[in-house]
């Protein structure tokens, strides 16, 4: 009876053990841990706002919050522009998915690649959707280019939001 037992406990850690999820390595988004201040142009127009990428549940993902706004003008409203993202780990321990969501209730899925100094995250190719691209670029000493682009093809982009922040805090 005793040696089953024992037998049982040494399967069950030895499951827990090779199912258990990696480490998650944050390494290549360390220049975009913190608050940012920045002002931009585009689609909507000259505008300016805020966006943080701050970690959570344990350093196991990154939030990102963004809050922008748009100044009335030429017969148009003030736009008010809020959106929550969560960058996640795959099995591997590496960041390679997030999600987004914003007051407009618009909901993205986004694969994550790396290149030299920026972060690019493209979107799933859905059916009569876009396909949104956004990228994030070091210019260094704490400022971050941020572009947002659309596609009708998944080839051919076109700049929707374009603009440089600056890390205002690190949390």
């Amino acid at each position: 009876m005793k040696s089953k037992l024992l037998l049982s406990i040494l399967l069950f850690n030895c499951l827990s053990f090779s199912f258990a999820q990696q480490t998650s390595s944050w390494d290549k988004w360390s220049w975009l841990i913190g608050e940012f201040q920045g002002e931009g142009n585009g689609q909507p127009g000259q505008g300016g706002g805020t966006f943080s990428f701050l970690f959570d549940l344990d350093k196991n993902i990154l939030v990102r919050k963004s809050h922008s706004e748009y100044p009335a003008s030429n017969n148009k409203p003030l736009i008010v522009h809020n959106d929550l993202m969560i960058v996640y780990p795959d099995y591997t321990g590496n960041p390679s998915k997030a999600i987004y969501f914003d007051n407009e209730g618009h909901t993205i899925n986004y694969t994550i690649a790396y290149q030299d100094q920026a972060i690019v995250m493209t979107s799933n190719k859905v059916a009569n959707v876009p396909v949104f691209r956004l990228t994030y670029t070091l210019l260094g000493d704490g400022l971050v280019y941020t572009k947002f682009e659309m596609s009708q093809d998944g080839e051919k982009f076109m700049t929707y939001i374009e603009g440089k922040s600056r890390k205002t805090a690190v949390k």
